[in-house]
């Protein structure tokens, strides 16, 4: 694979020439679409193929489809899918319920995914619900102490994994004590790294086996007073690769994002230094794009490997009868407000 260490979006439902022209040239190793880019399932499907024809290969494809206010793919279309504090408060009456319900939701979830050509999503968030941080994860956590996110994230993964999906569990090591929202500034974790070792980091390190992981953008000052966690090479060499265990392609949260500074290029650049494998951004801006590109290196290496390894998932389908899980699906969602 000669594709270089990036994920690109674009700007519509379609992908213009100029798109066409840089992507080919840039070769990306994968691409990720969002609401502005979807219409149909068939103007969808025909969009990633366009994309992975641009490239010449069979390129990774993402979503940010994690259900309740993170889900680009939306009725009528697409299935109603309650947030991940439903089955938090599922798993606090019946865990082995909750268990199988966010399995089946996740692999219902390929189920849709795969069909329009869909093969890698943004799930499952692994942050702690911490009362009085910013509202940015608050329902979209499966919890607010280590236990059920563990159980949770464990089942969301191995849900989309059956479907041929790859997941990225996010945003490590931990965002659920940001004090802003990443995407409009930088956050700072006041807390003491022997606390974040116990909580915050725990769900990532029992879950350290995932093929894939997104970092936050946000500074603990404890641990490294000057630099967020994705430009921090003590953060990521320290605690994501060797306090937590993981061991798995390490890409960037979105780069466009306000929490960091400097050109798309020194972005980049600092990302990679700092132990980053894969960089993300997100908006679909040329000028951007171009600084981005500026600063990803060809894959190789251990990168080249990890890379490999979340594009074998895409290679194993369990089989899946979807209308009796949605129907099991909904008759455990049901235990919810009983």
């Amino acid at each position: 694979m000669t594709a270089r260490a990036m994920i690109y979006g674009l700007a519509g439902t379609e992908l213009t020439k100029d798109e066409h022209d840089f992507f080919r040239d840039a070769d990306p190793w994968g691409f990720i679409v969002f609401a502005r880019n979807i219409d149909t399932p068939k103007q969808l499907a025909r969009l990633t193929m366009s994309l992975r024809d641009c490239v010449g290969r069979d390129a990774p494809v993402l979503v940010d489809q994690e259900g309740g206010r993170v889900r680009r793919l939306r009725p009528p279309n697409w299935r109603e899918m309650a947030a991940a504090e439903v089955y938090a408060n599922l798993f606090k009456r019946e865990p082995e319920a909750a268990i199988e319900a966010v399995w089946l939701n996740h692999r219902l979830m390929a189920e849709e995914m795969r069909a329009v050509g869909i093969d890698v999503d943004c799930v499952p968030c692994l942050d702690l619900r911490i009362p009085g941080a910013d509202a940015i994860i608050g329902d979209r956590a499966f919890g607010d102490t280590p236990e059920p996110i563990i159980h949770l994230g464990r089942a969301a993964i191995e849900g989309v994994q059956a479907g041929g999906v790859a997941p990225i569990i996010k945003h490590i090591p931990g965002h659920g004590r940001a004090d802003a929202d990443s995407h409009l500034e930088l956050p700072v974790v006041e807390e003491e790294h022997e606390l974040l070792s116990q909580t915050d980091f725990e769900p990532f390190r029992a879950l350290n086996d995932a093929v894939m992981a997104m970092t936050a953008h946000i500074v603990y000052r404890d641990i490294d007073p000057e630099r967020p966690a994705t430009t921090s090479d003590v953060l990521v060499n320290q605690v994501i690769r060797e306090e937590i265990g993981f061991d798995g392609l390490l890409m960037t949260d979105d780069l466009s994002m306000k929490a960091l500074t400097g050109t798309f290029r020194e972005r980049g650049e600092a990302s990679i230094k700092a132990g980053c494998d894969l960089l993300l951004h997100c908006n679909g801006d040329p000028e951007e794009m171009r600084g981005v590109a500026e600063a990803a290196p060809e894959f190789a290496g251990k990168a080249l490997e990890r890379a490999l390894a979340a594009e074998a998932v895409r290679e194993e389908i369990e089989s899946f009868d979807a209308s009796e899980g949605e129907s099991r699906l909904n008759s455990l969602l049901e235990l919810v407000s009983a």
